[in-house]
């Protein structure tokens, strides 16, 4: 780092294998648990945090990004991917290292996104276009922030959790209550964390304080849980759900990966949610007599495609709420989008056609939520 006061822009980096402060495995064993479906790597040989310049880069990253881990070399970097088991990983990498560190993770479908931040522009975009995980060169942190963002809810959005339950094994259930243990257990486990959570009865104030408490714990951003906890009752819980805050991705990945902890920490925002979904249902029941058809683009991994082309005939199940545009070109566009920026990714819209007569309102309410975010 350069040491000077400064509006975050890039450090004079170095290959730094020489500079670090810390070690691998030091990185390794300090890591925090994931409580989202996504984390930022900052790789940079010339990472000083005792620098008001690198906290500075560093506040601004937390505030776009809640979990920010640093590493001094590319091989500090590969190791700490090689230990994600879930989730997506953004990597910021100076100029010196970027050319050799984009070649080894490039190819990981875990890496979601790499940004370049050095001093010099020109000097790296020519090799930087050649690939297209990377999503620009720069020289201010604040455009990366910017796009992070926008990533970290495209990786949200791709996240939401889903079982696939094949032909046979429904088949096999419905004429042997003994197989149901043949269904995928993130399918047994989100129907009955659903029936519980909805029959408890919580004060949310006592909610709030206990997920106040825990986010802080995972360095979720103050700024953040300030005004979850200051507005809470001012906004619907269809708005909270659907804005750019940590509530959506923190509950996403706690039913991806069943963290009972984060599930129970959110119990009491699952059960106002789906009791404001209830009730606009039921303010808005007239206009749904007849069947209709809404769509959802959506990013799967190759392996979630093959398990869902392997369910053709059995169920499919979205073990979270679920936002979808009655629009088509809607969810192609985000598809498209998706697909331009990760190899990796497999474009999926799925079409859906809503019958009420055929659906349980009352334990999956569906709601036109155009007018009534505020």
């Amino acid at each position: 780092m350069s040491g000077q006061k400064s509006n975050s822009t890039a450090p004079k980096s170095t290959a730094g294998a020489t500079v670090s402060r810390t070690t691998t495995s030091d990185a390794i064993r300090s890591r925090r648990r994931m409580t989202q479906n996504y984390l930022v790597i900052w790789v940079d040989g010339n990472i000083d945090e005792n620098t008001e310049d690198c906290r500075n880069t560093l506040a601004q990253l937390h505030a776009a990004v809640s979990e920010v881990n640093v590493c001094r070399t590319p091989e500090e970097c590969i190791e700490f991917l090689n230990e994600m088991n879930d989730g997506k990983a953004f990597v910021i990498s100076s100029g010196a290292l970027g050319q050799g560190l984009v070649n080894d993770i490039h190819g990981m479908p875990k890496v979601g996104a790499i940004y370049i931040f050095c001093g010099n522009k020109a000097r790296h975009e020519a090799w930087a276009n050649d690939w297209p995980k990377i999503r620009g060169v720069f020289t201010s942190i604040k455009p990366i922030c910017e796009s992070l963002k926008k990533v970290a809810h495209e990786c949200d959005h791709d996240s939401i959790p889903m079982s696939f339950v094949p032909k046979r094994c429904t088949t096999d259930a419905e004429s042997n209550v003994q197989n149901l243990n043949q269904l995928p257990p993130t399918y047994m486990y989100s129907v009955i964390f659903k029936d519980i959570v909805l029959e408890i009865d919580d004060d949310d104030a006592k909610s709030l304080k206990t997920l106040e408490i825990y986010c802080k714990k995972q360095n979720i951003s103050e700024t953040e849980i300030h005004e979850l906890k200051r507005k809470y009752h001012q906004k619907s819980p269809v708005w909270w759900y659907t804005c750019e805050m940590f509530l959506y991705g923190m509950l996403n990945w706690g039913l991806r990966s069943l963290d009972m902890e984060a599930m129970s920490k959110l119990g009491f925002f699952i059960r106002n949610l789906h009791l404001q979904l209830k009730q606009l249902h039921q303010e808005q029941s007239a206009k749904f007599k007849k069947s209709f058809t809404v769509y959802r683009g959506q990013g799967m991994s190759k392996e979630d495609f093959q398990n869902l082309l392997d369910s053709k005939g059995g169920l499919l199940s979205f073990n979270n709420f679920l936002s979808t545009s009655m629009e088509r070109k809607v969810g192609m566009e985000f598809v498209e989008r998706t697909m331009k920026k990760n190899q990796d990714i497999v474009g999926v819209i799925f079409i859906m056609t809503i019958d009420q007569i055929k659906i349980s309102t009352s334990n999956t309410p569906f709601a036109n939520q155009l007018r009534i975010l505020h």
